[in-house]
């Protein structure tokens, strides 16, 4: 018998299905997931493909210019494409949610910010779409992986964002609860002094 959950992919311990609750949106989600994280235990871009299995798709990789199915739904017409990447072009996603209404396709791109940065990089194609940030102001949550500063966002707190402010009329705090018993569920587990020791500030 396998140790760990054939659903969520967490060791039956810190299983996460529990928390897990659907959600329905018409936003689609394409997360471009680095492949360091497609293996990490605490990886989030898992949770929001759980809660909104027929909105979110996930591609592994680091390379996708050659990667046909992601590059076929980059090309339908009638589809808004905007890529969550802060850079110096790009505007706030408050920008785009009054905008006139069509098929809206946000891509995430699930690494850390060094690959992330490598990812956007390489992947020309996504140029080609507006790029989006989050307010300033945010803060993350994750407080069992090292973040550069107390803005960085884990994948599913980023996607929790987009949706909110896109669908403000719609819950998706289920994604953060989820996210929070992930977290808890592995602190629990650890060996005593770890997370002090390690994590807390």
């Amino acid at each position: 018998m396998s140790r760990y959950c054939s659903q969520c992919g967490k060791a039956h311990k810190v299983c996460i299905c529990d928390a897990i609750i659907p959600l329905n949106t018409d936003i689609e989600l394409i997360i471009l997931q680095h492949p360091t994280e497609a293996s990490r235990p605490m990886g989030t871009a898992r949770i929001l493909s759980l809660c909104m299995p027929e909105t979110t798709r996930c591609f592994v990789g680091e390379d996708f210019r050659e990667h046909a199915e992601l590059n076929t739904l980059l090309s339908e017409p009638n589809v808004s494409h905007y890529v969550l990447y802060p850079s110096d072009a790009s505007i706030e996603v408050t920008q785009i949610a009054q905008r006139p209404t069509q098929t809206i396709r946000i891509i995430l791109l699930d690494g850390t910010w060094k690959k992330a940065f490598k990812m956007w990089q390489i992947n020309t194609q996504l140029h080609h779409f507006a790029s989006l940030h989050l307010p300033k102001d945010l803060a993350g949550n994750y407080r069992i992986r090292k973040a550069p500063d107390s803005n960085a966002l884990s994948t599913v707190e980023a996607g929790f964002h987009v949706l909110r402010v896109l669908r403000p009329q719609q819950n998706f705090t289920p994604l953060l609860t989820a996210f929070d018993h992930m977290i808890d569920a592995q602190i629990q587990h650890m060996p005593p002094g770890t997370f002090e020791r390690n994590y807390r500030q």
